[in-house]
């Protein structure tokens, strides 16, 4: 058996406002990793996820999202009605004498009018790390500008960029940039932590979204600064690389990507796929000539993967150097020999979900590993927090629990 030194960041107190993909994921690391981690949430205002597909049975319920309970494992789930003064004046308390990090994705200006902005809360913990997320960032003309993923994916370009040339741009799949900056908020809280270890001094972490996005689009970028050319919609197709396609497989929509980085990747998939006369062609051992010829060779390709199921396209094209991949849907991933090796899907037992699976971290650390458990229900731990972490007599908590500021 494994021996692992205690959790990364056991003893991490952390006060989670955040909703929806973006914060949620990122607070997840903590909590995976042994921060208690208090998610703040409202019965009168639940996070949106919450009603998010899929739903445990297909029967819809606040406690009963797939999509909700991925990204919130291993949370403390604490209710608080922040319309009531009183709700405000508790998180205020956890923010000051419990917590050592704050984090929230509101439009900005929201914690500041409940009397949550950094400012406010660093007069009595000056040691507190504070993470912001907004859509554009704050300060500018367009700071308070609502809005969620897909028009994030429109303003950051990626959107400009998906689809067929001939059609209209087609959002990429969900809150898309939600997906991609949690990595970069996640370092950048650590890095925070790490500056307050050695100094003892907070920070305040202000994320603009857009602006994390941008970095997932560098190379079309670039390429407008460097040669003036502004890229659009190329199917699945590549400038830098023919062929490059998704083949359509043997079955029922099953599909496998193939991609020719170099000339050799090229000639030997040219001989897989049983065609030496396009190997031998002197016109396509370029890439000039191969993006000339794209869709002759694109016709060669599909005849080929058609009599073959994705795995074998896949196998045939890796044995001789050449990029490809089984396009998977969701009952391939659970059957993936590599996930299960990886042990990516994690199960748990919740109340009212039953069995349910969970993604795990995507990396895996030497000396530790993390605690998955289920997620909270939706102010599951309200009692625990007030009396326990804030030493409320149980009189007052029965007081304000009746007054609703709890809901």
């Amino acid at each position: 058996m494994t021996e692992y030194s205690a959790k990364p960041f056991e003893g991490l107190r952390v006060l989670d406002f955040c909703w929806v993909v973006i914060g949620p994921m990122t607070t997840r690391y903590f909590s995976d990793f042994g921060a208690e981690v208090l998610r703040v949430e409202s019965s009168l205002r639940p996070d949106v996820i919450r009603h998010g597909l899929p739903f445990a049975e297909g029967k819809p319920g606040v406690n009963r999202s797939g999509y909700w309970a991925n990204y919130n494992s291993g949370k403390l789930g604490l209710g608080l009605n922040m319309a009531d003064e009183r709700a405000r004046n508790l998180a205020f308390r956890l923010a000051t004498e419990w917590a050592d990090v704050v984090t929230e994705n509101f439009t900005p200006g929201t914690m500041e009018k409940w009397g949550l902005g950094y400012d406010a809360l660093r007069k009595h913990n000056p040691g507190l790390v504070m993470f912001s997320a907004s859509m554009l960032g704050r300060g500018g003309p367009y700071d308070s500008q609502p809005g969620f993923g897909p028009v994030l994916t429109a303003l950051s370009g990626h959107t400009n960029f998906t689809g067929w040339p001939d059609r209209v741009p087609v959002s990429p799949y969900g809150a898309y940039t939600d997906f991609l900056i949690p990595h970069i908020a996640f370092s950048a809280v650590c890095a925070a932590l790490d500056h307050k270890r050695r100094t003892g001094q907070g920070q305040y972490l202000d994320l603009s979204q857009l602006e994390a996005a941008l970095y997932f689009a560098g190379p079309p970028v670039l390429d407008y600064l460097a040669n003036g050319r502004i890229q659009t919609r190329n199917g699945n197709h590549d400038p830098d690389m023919a062929p490059h396609a998704v083949y359509r497989c043997d079955g029922n929509d099953r599909w496998c990507a193939i991609a020719c980085p170099t000339d050799a990747a090229w000639h030997a998939l040219a001989q897989t796929i049983d065609r030496p006369d396009l190997a031998d062609d002197a016109t396509l051992a370029t890439l000039d000539g191969r993006k000339q010829r794209e869709a002759e060779l694109d016709a060669a390709i599909e005849a080929w993967t058609i009599t073959r199921s994705p795995d074998e396209a896949m196998q045939a094209c890796q044995a001789v150097g050449v990029a490809a991949g089984a396009v998977r849907d969701c009952r391939d991933l659970f059957d993936d020999p590599q996930e299960a090796h990886r042990g990516h899907f994690v199960f748990m037992d919740h109340p009212e979900m039953g069995r349910y699976a969970s993604d795990a971290n995507c990396f895996q650390l030497s000396e530790t590993a993390p605690d998955y458990r289920r997620s909270p229900l939706l102010g599951e731990h309200t009692e625990y927090v007030m009396r326990e972490l804030l030493g409320m007599p149980e009189s007052e908590y029965r007081a304000l629990s009746d007054d609703g500021v709890f809901e």
